[in-house]
């Protein structure tokens, strides 16, 4: 059983170095070098017959590698060393995404508000995958709120899962699943095939996860119709698990997502998630921003005190 401090530690300085810092652009980040590595090997393998095998063999590899580099990176360093507690609390910090996602979505509402609905959909184009070229200022308000409430699971919550099951191999291997899946994972010609085991692996790894975000959202505001929401239209997802956060965040709002839209020049009839197809405010963005912070914190006590409890009763 690893000793607390070598979880705890980490995990504390790493959380914090995102709340202050996040990802500036200019800092080198191993999701950039993932993908990298996945450009190349998609290049190489993505032509000819075989590309379902040959986009699970690519995965496969990387998400391998990724696991094994770090696990025995890490073996070589003394045990609670200092290189050990810094190198892990930056790994912990690269494996979090949570002030990028938070000043990325307060971003689109302030250069709709500033600069109007043209400035407010371009900047909603960095971080969505729907065509957002003739949304208006309702539909941008609930895209920002879907991703707030999905990429709260697939960008925080599920790489401290990770982390709390495998350390620093469990976060980047996790984050490495979830960088082939953005890349390669899409229902396009081009992808189909090839990326089909990428994304199956993601939709595996982010279930647990996504469940677990929902209930820890409704958990913190006390909500009840957020917890109906969650097993009334969890459901309503072309993905198997980021309707559940989205659906915890509609009821809490008493609010509606969702519906058809436009994803890589392809029309997707999806269903609506939530009843209340009320104005959405910008109130709204603040609360669910509110909202993330309030879980994060929870799931990150909850793994300090769990590993705490556990190294005394041991």
């Amino acid at each position: 059983m690893t000793d607390f401090p070598e979880i705890v530690y980490p995990l504390l300085v790493g959380f914090v170095l995102d709340l202050l810092i996040g990802d500036p652009h200019w800092l080198p980040h191993p999701v950039r070098w993932f993908g990298w590595l996945i450009s190349k090997g998609e290049t190489l393998l993505n032509k000819g017959g075989g590309r379902r095998w040959k986009g699970a063999f690519l995965t496969l590899v990387l998400v391998l590698f990724v696991f094994f580099l770090l696990w025995w990176g890490l073996k070589l360093l003394p045990d609670k060393s200092i290189a050990f507690y810094v190198i892990a609390s930056v790994f912990v910090f690269y494996g979090l995404a949570n002030r990028s996602l938070i000043y990325e979505s307060l971003l689109v509402i302030s250069r709709l508000k500033q600069e109007g609905i043209v400035a407010g959909r371009k900047q909603l184009s960095m971080i969505v995958g729907r065509d957002t070229t003739n949304l208006d200022e309702q539909q941008v308000r609930a895209a920002v709120l879907e991703t707030l409430a999905e990429n709260l699971s697939d960008g925080v919550i599920a790489p401290l899962f990770y982390y709390a099951l495998g350390g620093i191999p469990g976060i980047l291997t996790y984050k490495m699943v979830n960088t082939l899946d953005s890349m390669i994972g899409y229902k396009s010609e081009r992808y189909r095939e090839f990326g089909f085991f990428a994304a199956r692996l993601d939709d595996v790894l982010n279930f647990i996860p996504a469940r677990l975000t929902a209930f820890l959202m409704v958990l913190v505001t006390f909500s009840r119709r957020g917890f109906l929401y969650i097993f009334r239209f969890g459901k309503q997802h072309s993905s198997p698990n980021a309707g559940y956060p989205e659906a915890a965040l509609a009821g809490i709002l008493n609010a509606r997502f969702g519906g058809p839209n436009v994803y890589h020049g392809k029309w997707v009839n999806k269903p609506f998630i939530g009843e209340n197809p009320r104005k959405l405010t910008d109130s709204d963005i603040y609360k669910s921003c509110r909202i993330n912070f309030m879980v994060v914190g929870l799931f990150v006590l909850t793994i300090c005190t769990f590993y705490v409890s556990i190294f005394r009763i041991l």
